[in-house]
């Protein structure tokens, strides 16, 4: 299985560049001719009975999209709005063409019929209905005839053109917010960088070093002039030991011997996450993103903690997710929760909000 996160940043030749550069020419050409369709009304987005807020990206995955939909839907919340976030559910088995992930009061669906991100904001976001579907317009039409939503979040919408939205959010990475520059599958994008123009407005995500995405800023300052950019980071909220129940501060994890393990788009970010917090990182194992871990995946980790000492096992809220039935063997293992956040004075994107609400 190719390393995907090395190839998506590998600016070099290498034996995978000719027959991956090929495929992103004809899938260049198929991105294209969708946005041309749209643009010239063959296709046209259709609108929802509320106010609608898309977080999306333009590159595949990494950029922490998940903990910024928490983020505006909780907002919302407590703004008063009736809250659904729309998602498409990526690796959902249910089959079904509209799926109940909560209904604001309770979970109704499980990893393997929703999909991992929308069950985990399902969990994070009490009081906010959740809704998978493949047609982000049958989603939001169910939520507001069944839940009265009158405010959605489309989770990873800036590519769903099929339905209209007020405001348009990109998440980039502050630091490596283009990969190689390529499109899928040789690079990272999605799109053409010029399509940012579609966005209202950008959002630099791990952006707490300032110094890391100044060049960013700066590329962006000078491409897209007009563009409103604002800052923002992941920081780590709680340590969670699900066996028990246990919550503790981050800082916990300080001179404790530690395996880690993420499968998630880049478990490189996770892994220094868990050195920046002090843990002894001893082994740390990486699997491709959205991977169904299985009961032997769990039985070969915990062997891993034994042989090499370690007094945890640890990894994202995301892989926890995905984790087979945790029994008394699996006490020592912990997830870390994230929680998005804008730096300082960076919090605009929610006053464009409420100035679109007001509207």
């Amino acid at each position: 299985m190719p390393d995907w996160s090395r190839i998506h940043r590998q600016k070099k030749w290498g034996p995978w560049t000719l027959p991956l550069g090929f495929c992103s020419a004809i899938y260049g050409i198929g991105v294209k001719m969708r946005l041309a369709a749209y643009k010239v009304g063959l296709f046209e987005g259709k609108p929802l009975p509320g106010f609608t807020v898309s977080v999306g990206n333009l590159t595949a995955g990494g950029t922490g999209k998940t903990p910024a939909v928490v983020l505006v839907a909780q907002w919302a919340r407590d703004q008063g709005k009736t809250v659904s976030v729309l998602s498409r559910g990526y690796g959902a088995q249910g089959g079904q063409d509209v799926v109940v992930v909560s209904d604001g009061e309770r979970i109704c669906a499980d990893v393997p019929m929703a999909g991992d991100e929308p069950c985990l904001i399902a969990r994070q976001v009490p009081g906010v209905s959740v809704i998978v579907s493949p047609s982000r317009f049958r989603a939001g039409i169910y939520a507001h005839e069944r839940f009265g939503a009158d405010f959605f979040v489309l989770d990873d919408g800036f590519q769903h053109l099929a339905l209209k939205r007020d405001l348009d959010l990109i998440l980039m990475d502050g630091a490596q917010p283009m990969g190689n520059g390529h499109l899928l599958p040789l690079g990272p994008l999605r799109e053409p960088v010029r399509q940012i123009n579609r966005a209202d407005a950008v959002i630099l995500t791990r952006a707490g070093n300032p110094s890391s995405v100044h060049k960013t800023l700066t590329w962006l300052e000078h491409r897209f002039p007009s563009m409103p950019v604002f800052c923002a980071d992941h920081e780590p909220d709680r340590l969670i030991f699900p066996c028990s129940g246990e919550a503790c501060e981050p800082g916990f994890l300080r001179d404790k011997r530690v395996v880690g393990f993420a499968g998630i788009a880049h478990p490189e970010y996770f892994e220094k996450t868990l050195g920046q917090l002090g843990a002894d990182v001893i082994e740390f194992k990486r699997f491709k993103d959205h991977y169904p871990f299985t009961a032997q995946d769990l039985e070969e980790l915990i062997h891993v903690k034994s042989a090499a000492g370690a007094h945890f096992l640890v990894t994202t809220e995301k892989d926890w997710m995905r984790l087979p039935c945790l029994g008394p063997a699996n006490a020592d293992l912990a997830y870390l929760s994230i929680r998005f956040r804008f730096l300082p004075g960076q919090d605009g994107v929610l006053r464009m909000i409420q100035d679109g609400l007001h509207r």
